[in-house]
Order: structure tokens, then C-alpha cells, then sequence
């Protein structure tokens, strides 16, 4: 496994894999790597010849009041877990790299990232248009991986790669959560004890959403107004939203009749976590 920080070795790199007829799978993270990522290793590693994990922060999808410098950075941690799970190579660049001096170029999208977190990360979404769609060139891998914990970013990134005739597989893996349910994630680590603990609502509400489903509740507004009840009820959270909308347009919908997303966002103290579930995969179950 080796650590290259320059695009052009990742491109001389990937090349000589093509040319001996191997494919390549590219994990895009942004480091401090947890069993969620490692889940996302494993799928590419055990579905391609050869492995790509980015590890870098990308600073163009943080807005001027986020966490971008406080953003948990371990490329040693990071390097264990990528070899331990069997990936070939980590892209570790500096943002220099990646946005080189006068960089002018932007890819950004229309509906779907206006509703959900587009609403409150304005620039989020294209920020990570254009750092994906540069990851791409550079790796020019056969399938890509990214959780539906980040539900938003995955329906994003596949309309994009669709949208502009993209050569390769988009695919979403499950969410990977602690043993008492909570989502995990690198924010995580910002979290004190008590606000651990008080983070566990998010979690509670999405299996609450779920059983309604289960039990052939259709109005959405039901389901979100039990959800918002369960999450205002713990002290330390504050919503920022609780949706349901249409899987492939992002867009709100008020019944459930076709495969939609619940997906939520909470402070939790200065933390913004999110969770979600997709009733396709509620529909799966019952099978």
C-alpha cells in the first residue's frame, strides 16, 4: 500500500493497472477513517483488481462559519485502516494540489441540492461536485463508493455522473452505525460525553420513522411530526431538519407512494449530525 500526495502519480499509477487489464475502485473520503469507511474499502477491494482511497479536506465544501480547520486530519490512523482492509493506494493531497493558483473552474447542479442540507451549506454541494468530478479524471476508476449516511451527496453525485456522460459505477453502501445505533461519523469526535449520550436521538427517531413505515403509515407529516417530537425532547438537540422526499429529485413529497428518503440533520451542542433511512430498503426487508 503507498501514500502518493501528486496527481500525476496517481495517474501513471492507475495507468499501468489499466494497461495489465485491471479495474479500479476510488473510495472518495475526507480522512479520520471509521468502520464506515472500511465497509466501503472492503466492497471495492472484494469487487475490483485494484483500490483508490482519496484521503484529503476539501475546503471548497465548507462555508465560512464551518469546522474546515477543526476537521479531524490522522493520515497515520487513516494509513493503517486502508492497508488493513487490503486497498492498494491512498491519494493524500495538499489542497495546492488540488486547486492549483487562478483555479476558476466549478461543476454545481439545480434542484437536487436545493432542499436538505443544500439549504443550509449553500456551497456545500459544489464543493463536492467539483472535488468528485476531479477525483474521477484523475483515478478514471471503474466503480466509485460513497454511504447513504450522506444520502444527499450519493442521489448528487450519481445525477451528476449521469447527467454528464460519466464513464463508471456509482454505488451507495449502508449506513455502518456504533453498537447503540448512532451513525458513525468523523464528527463524531467532537462530541462530549453528555452530548454522546444526547446524540442517540437521532438514531431513536429514524428507527421510530422506520416502524411507521413498517406499520403502513403513508402521510408524511405524521411521520415527521413523531420524529421532531422524539428529537425536541432531548435537551441538547436542535433541528435543523427532519424531510421526506422523493429519492431521485430530493424534492419533498407529502405522501409516501413511490421510494423516498426521510434523512435528518441535528445539532447536537455545535455538532451537526445526520442520519436517514430509504423506504426501499423497509420494502426490502419485508421481502
Amino acid at each position: 500500500m503507498k501514500i502518493v500526495k501528486t496527481i500525476e502519480e496517481v495517474r501513471r499509477q492507475t495507468a499501468e493497472w489499466r494497461k495489465q487489464g485491471l479495474t479500479v475502485g476510488l473510495v472518495p473520503t475526507m480522512g479520520y477513517l471509521h468502520e464506515g469507511h472500511a465497509s466501503l474499502i472492503d466492497r471495492s477491494v472484494k469487487e475490483n483488481d485494484r483500490t483508490v482511497v482519496s484521503d484529503f479536506v476539501n475546503p471548497m465544501q465548507f462555508g465560512p462559519h464551518e469546522d474546515l480547520q477543526s476537521y479531524p486530519r490522522d493520515i497515520e490512523h487513516d494509513a493503517a485502516l486502508v492497508q488493513e482492509h487490503g486497498a492498494d493506494l491512498i491519494f493524500h493531497p495538499e489542497p495546492e494540489e488540488m486547486y492549483n493558483e487562478g483555479f476558476s473552474s466549478f461543476v454545481d447542479m439545480t434542484v437536487l441540492t436545493n432542499e436538505l442540507c443544500g439549504l443550509s451549506r449553500p456551497v456545500h454541494f459544489r464543493g463536492v461536485c467539483t472535488v468528485v468530478t476531479k477525483l474521477f479524471n484523475i483515478v478514471q476508476p471503474d466503480n466509485a463508493y460513497f454511504g447513504k449516511k450522506d444520502a444527499q451527496q450519493l442521489a448528487v453525485i450519481k445525477h451528476m455522473a449521469e447527467d454528464l456522460n460519466m464513464n463508471l459505477n456509482i454505488i451507495g453502501c449502508p449506513i455502518i452505525r456504533e453498537s447503540d445505533g448512532l451513525a458513525k461519523s468523523s464528527r463524531n469526535t467532537y462530541l462530549t460525553p453528555e452530548e454522546r449520550k444526547a446524540a442517540l436521538v437521532l438514531s431513536k427517531s429514524i428507527f421510530l420513522g422506520e416502524q411507521m413505515v413498517k406499520e403502513g403509515e403513508t402521510d408524511c407529516s405524521e411521520i415527521i411530526a413523531a420524529m421532531q417530537k422524539m428529537i425536541a425532547d432531548e435537551p441538547l438537540a436542535r433541528i435543523d431538519y427532519v424531510k421526506i422526499v422523493d429519492c431521485k429529485t430530493m424534492q419533498q413529497i407529502p405522501v409516501l407512494n413511490r421510494p423516498a428518503l426521510c434523512a435528518i440533520a441535528v445539532y447536537i451542542g455545535k455538532t451537526r449530525l445526520i442520519d436517514n433511512f430509504f423506504t426501499e430498503d423497509i420494502d426490502k426487508e419485508a421481502e
